[in-house]
């Protein structure tokens, strides 16, 4: 067989050819830093690569609207620190409006800064996040979520709360459970004296005894005076039943029936009537409103002791409505830090992952470009030395 010298430098071009290409590609991923910079350099890689490079980008998204919900939940919870603030003010007022010692012009006075606060409380309740939209809105209101009726507040968003999601939270906490769920009284029954009293007679806010004796009724304790012996009766005005006649009344004494319990004091007068009721929903705006219009302007006597008893039971009960809502915002925050930990170690993973599939070790990738640069050199070198092997290099 005879190898004509054609064929020797059709081979060394395809030589020099393929060094100069390998030089080149290996030159492309030194600057890019990419061992795969294209799917047809490692399909497999390349897939991997792309995969991981997706699921980043969901991270991404995730932890952008995550930030958002951070942001509403942070203004939430600022919003209910401030509204709990208010309220212990507002509690100290109701304090100082059953002292003795103030006049009526006092109470009206100790009124006017409890609307004041009371007015700020409703502002409260209608904050919006940074985006416009409320942060007590529910399940989604546009527009401010409460509104003032005049004959009292309305919640017009929609009620409920989303749920947390592995990598997200609520955007807007549940307004009617924070702002509107309030139990009147001491949350199962409720106290009140009859208008017409004329004795002294006032009671505390009562207790529950039983839950199982609980009736669910109203009752009516009646008094009677004959003498120097004052009586109660305990009728069921739901049945029309009588529960106990005739007790001998003890200023201070405890008074049980029915799976309930209060204690009535003061002097009571012939006819004077104490009604018992179940307790009704409220909201914390109308316990203020009940609050300012119970002390504004009211003489010291019992009816004002009683009603702020019944003040101070209703404002506590408001205010346990809002710390447990701040604390609920709290643990949102904290959850909301936790999930942010989990995104970044997963990113650092995937990351790492995709790194391994397509990126490129240096160290072996500056070794191999000069490998392929000496190969190239070769080549050219061998190239030279083929092109003289000719015929007619040696004729005359």
């Amino acid at each position: 067989m005879r190898i004509g010298t054609s064929n020797l430098h059709d081979s060394a071009l395809e030589l020099l050819f393929k060094r100069q290409s390998d030089l080149a590609t290996q030159q492309e991923k030194l600057g890019t830093g990419l061992r795969v910079n294209r799917p047809s350099d490692d399909p497999i890689a390349a897939a991997q690569a792309e995969r991981d490079r997706v699921r980043i980008t969901r991270i991404e998204v995730d932890q952008r609207a995550l930030e958002v919900q951070r942001n509403a939940l942070s203004g939430a919870e600022s919003a209910l620190g401030d509204a709990t603030e208010l309220v212990c003010k507002i509690r100290e007022l109701v304090i100082a409006a059953g002292n003795a010692g103030y006049s009526a012009k006092d109470r009206t006075s100790l009124a006017a800064q409890m609307t004041s606060m009371r007015e700020q409380l409703f502002t409260l309740a209608n904050r919006a996040d940074n985006n416009g939209v409320p942060l007590f809105g529910g399940l989604g209101s546009g527009a401010a979520p409460f509104f003032d009726a005049g004959t009292g507040v309305l919640y017009q968003a929609t009620p409920g709360q989303r749920a947390a999601g592995s990598n997200s939270l609520p955007g807007a906490m549940n307004g009617q459970a924070i702002w509107m769920d309030v139990r009147s009284g001491n949350g199962t029954f409720g106290v009140a004296l009859a208008p017409a009293n004329t004795g002294t007679v006032w009671t505390d806010t009562g207790a529950v005894t039983s839950l199982a004796s609980l009736t669910g009724h109203n009752y009516s304790i009646q008094f009677s005076v004959v003498g120097n012996l004052t009586s109660y009766d305990v009728i069921d005005t739901t049945s029309a039943t009588v529960v106990s006649s005739a007790q001998p009344y003890v200023d201070g004494a405890p008074v049980q029936f029915d799976g309930l319990t209060l204690t009535m004091n003061g002097k009571p007068a012939n006819g004077d009537v104490i009604t018992v009721a179940p307790s009704i929903q409220t909201n914390v705006f109308k316990v203020m409103d009940d609050a300012i219009s119970s002390i504004d302007n009211a003489p010291g006597n019992s009816k004002l002791t009683q009603a702020v008893t019944l003040a101070l039971a209703q404002v506590d009960s408001s205010l346990e409505r809002l710390l447990a809502a701040r604390s609920q915002a709290g643990d949102w925050l904290n959850r909301a830090d936790t999930i942010t930990s989990v995104q970044e170690a997963r990113t650092l993973s995937l990351e790492a992952d995709r790194s391994k599939a397509e990126d490129l070790d240096m160290a072996k990738g500056i070794s191999d470009f000069n490998k392929f640069q000496t190969g190239y050199q070769a080549a050219l070198q061998s190239y030279a030395q083929i092109q003289k092997l000719s015929l007619f290099n040696f004729i005359n």
